[in-house]
């Protein structure tokens, strides 16, 4: 699998086109917006899009989805139906960030934990880990090593819990029980900011380093 990190929206959130390298099909991962600039690098790299996957509701990160799935006739999939109520509040979050007029959409799929999705012949496993959003899963590439992990955690950092229905121990649980056991190994792409490793942040992340935690 391939993989292009598209910063998009103010928020400079980390969209990510990815790609199965025998097929050539691709998926978005949280289109926020600039759809136009996610289109180009569709055409840059002769892909053809088959899907929208989502890590959670929150408007920089699928603002853009209901766009692109009506212009691309794409579905979209998931997040966690628990973060149903924020893809209903779509038009009040644009108001309130100062987004672009966003409607509020449903997903055609909810996802869970355990489910997998399928980008070509690339399989992504689903974990649903809460915390940031109720809703909120990440998408990991056992082949690859990968895992897309949307506002769960950032290089140095995890996501705000200050949020209806944010929880700071469920996101803590989240971290420790469903990403560390995917190994060290695994790189990850977060919703902002650069890339780390699981390894890296075990050991210096001053909110979920193992020394903190024991």
């Amino acid at each position: 699998m391939k993989f292009q990190i598209i910063p998009v929206t103010p928020f400079q959130q980390n969209c990510s086109l990815i790609w199965c390298e025998q097929t050539l099909k691709a998926a978005v991962v949280d289109p926020g917006g600039n759809i136009d600039r996610i289109l180009d690098a569709v055409h840059e790299h002769g892909l053809t899009l088959e899907k929208i996957l989502l890590t959670h509701g929150h408007i920089d990160h699928v603002g853009g989805a209901a766009k692109l799935a009506a212009e691309q006739q794409l579905p979209i999939i998931g997040p966690h139906i628990a973060d149903k109520m924020w893809l209903e509040q779509l038009p009040i979050q644009s108001q309130k960030f100062g987004f672009p007029p966003s409607i509020a959409f449903e997903s055609d799929r909810y996802l869970d934990d355990g489910d997998e999705v399928t980008v070509g012949n690339t399989v992504l496993k689903v974990y649903h880990c809460p915390g940031h959003t109720p809703g909120h899963v990440v998408f990991w590439s056992e082949a690859d090593k990968l895992a897309f992990v949307g506002d769960v955690l950032f290089r140095g950092s995890i996501g705000r819990t200050d949020f209806p229905g944010s929880s700071y121990q469920a996101l803590i649980d989240s971290i420790c029980n469903k990403l560390w056991p995917l190994g060290n190994d695994t790189s990850f792409v977060p919703g902002h900011g650069p890339m780390s490793t699981f390894g890296e942040e075990r050991q210096s992340n001053p909110f979920v380093a193992d020394q903190l935690l024991k």
